[in-house]
């Protein structure tokens, strides 16, 4: 007789759905309601629309109101990018690739043998151009998962009058990650990669920095995103996200670094 274990170790592409993200999926697709709409169904979507951006919210220290449900993690930096009405682009020369083939222009910033990005070039770029610039630097990489100096690249950002993005899509949920402490102006993340749902993720934008919508046809998502919501996976995301905050001790994440290092 033959004996097969399975062990899944690619997190990194998408992580297994939660049984209590399954759960709640399974119950908001039983409902029908469009968020929209005013009459009951669409008021208890909508509830549950909402709830669930507060989850989004609080996993990364933001306000509910400053997040936008996308797609996912590619429309969400499709629109950082294309949307915020910045013409010079500075972004790391690993980035994923939904960020180097969304500008093609984007001005790349090299990095080291070690995957980290080389800040005095960064500094270089930035001198003269920071009121036309978006910086756009990831936290941790998808592929090497190098950990960028995201906090001190957004501080020389604004201290050129330059936006700054963050995909922090690799960090959220595996590492503490907190949008005010790094002061990112946006943050997009995904919910697949937390064990939600795929199909879904969110730009997370600072209050006070304007965006245009990049899906047009509708007033939905405070009108920077159109369509309707997609509720079950919506719902799905902040369950993954209230999920994915509870496991952040750090015992978990020693016990996470011990595997790694193994």
């Amino acid at each position: 007789m033959v004996i097969k274990f399975v062990t899944y170790f690619d997190y990194n592409a998408t992580k297994p759905v939660s049984p209590k993200v399954l759960e709640a999926v399974s119950a908001a697709i039983r409902d029908f309601g469009n968020p929209s709409s005013i009459y009951s169904e669409g008021r208890a979507a909508r509830k549950r629309v909402e709830e669930a951006r507060e989850q989004v919210a609080a996993l990364i220290g933001a306000s509910p109101h400053n997040v936008v449900f996308t797609s996912g993690a590619t429309e969400a930096n499709n629109q950082a990018l294309l949307s915020c009405d910045r013409s010079l682009i500075l972004t790391s020369a690993i980035e994923h690739p939904s960020v180097l083939e969304a500008v093609p222009d984007a001005r790349l910033i090299p990095v080291s043998a070690n995957g980290v990005l080389d800040l005095g070039i960064l500094c270089e770029q930035l001198k003269g151009n920071g009121r036309f610039t978006l910086v756009s630097v990831m936290a941790a990489n998808n592929e090497i998962g190098v950990i960028q100096p995201v906090k001190f690249v957004a501080e020389h950002a604004h201290g050129e009058g330059a936006l700054f993005h963050c995909d922090a899509v690799q960090a959220v949920g595996r590492i503490p990650f907190n949008m005010q402490d790094i002061e990112a102006d946006m943050v997009t993340i995904s919910s697949h990669k937390l064990g939600g749902p795929q199909g879904v993720g969110a730009l997370i934008v600072r209050e006070g920095v304007e965006i245009l919508s990049f899906i047009r046809g509708g007033g939905q998502e405070r009108r920077r995103r159109g369509g309707t919501e997609n509720v079950p996976a919506i719902v799905g995301f902040g369950i993954a996200a209230e999920v994915a905050a509870d496991w952040l001790t750090k015992e978990n994440i020693d016990s996470m670094i011990q595997l790694r290092d193994d």
